[in-house]
């Protein structure tokens, strides 16, 4: 018998809960900003325990699709549930601490050689990306676009090849990262700040600040639910 072979994996009960989740908001209309039905109203439909609904829930927050208010509900961050599969959340969750650790080790130098080397095209190229980056969030977006822009920018203002040659190498990587720190409640305009922070030390050319504006912006994408959430943890009632 071949080795390939493996048992079928059974779907845990919350992810259930999640794909009825996922119909019910699609049959009822429901579009960003709209409220889902309380914890216990929900769990008396589907038929679940209270405990399996709120694992169902907080995946969808992990993933960004929705908010937890405390005492105020649940709303959708997103025009519809459609979350990833639990097993691809889980893989990213494995490697998110290495990609940060890369980042932090490559773009703090990245942002102290781009004080030191940046010309008056690479100042404009940063404007740019953070006017791309100002309208996004202003629209209500996430940002990435321009935050990806922004961090290319800097990367490209520091003129070191080599650098910019592993950048690109983890691109993929750095936007599963991106995506995970943008879609966190408030996080994009934070963001925009940490950016025009790190732009204003680049621009008077004083790399100990642009290093530490980094460091402190890549600090804060840390900060991510997914590195909180443990798929096979029970969440208390």
């Amino acid at each position: 018998m071949s080795d390939s072979l493996r048992p079928v994996a059974r779907p845990r009960l919350y992810e259930q809960v999640m794909a009825q989740l996922q119909e019910y908001a699609e049959s009822a209309g429901l579009k960003t900003g709209d409220r889902l039905p309380s914890e216990r109203d929900l769990a008396e439909r589907l038929r679940v325990s209270r405990a399996s609904l709120k694992q169902a829930i907080v995946v969808l927050e992990v993933q960004g699709l929705v908010e937890i208010r405390h005492g105020g509900g649940t709303y959708l961050r997103t025009g519809s549930l459609r979350p990833e599969p639990v097993e691809r959340l889980v893989e990213r969750r494995r490697r998110l601490p290495d990609v940060l650790d890369a980042r932090e080790a490559m773009e703090t130098k990245l942002a102290e050689l781009a004080a030191e080397r940046r010309t008056e095209d690479d100042l404009l190229m940063i404007e740019v990306a953070l006017g791309t980056m100002r309208e996004q969030v202003e629209r209500g977006e996430f940002g990435e676009d321009g935050d990806r822009r922004f961090h290319a920018a800097v990367t490209d203002a520091a003129h070191s090849e080599l650098l910019a040659d592993f950048m690109h190498k983890i691109a993929d990587q750095i936007a599963e990262t991106r995506h995970e720190s943008l879609s966190q409640p408030d996080r994009p305009r934070q963001s925009l700040a940490q950016h025009e922070a790190i732009a204003e030390a680049i621009r008077e050319q004083d790399a100990r600040a642009a290093v530490g504006a980094m460091r402190a912006h890549l600090e804060s994408v840390r900060r991510v639910r997914l590195l909180d959430w443990n798929p096979d943890e029970p969440v208390a009632q």
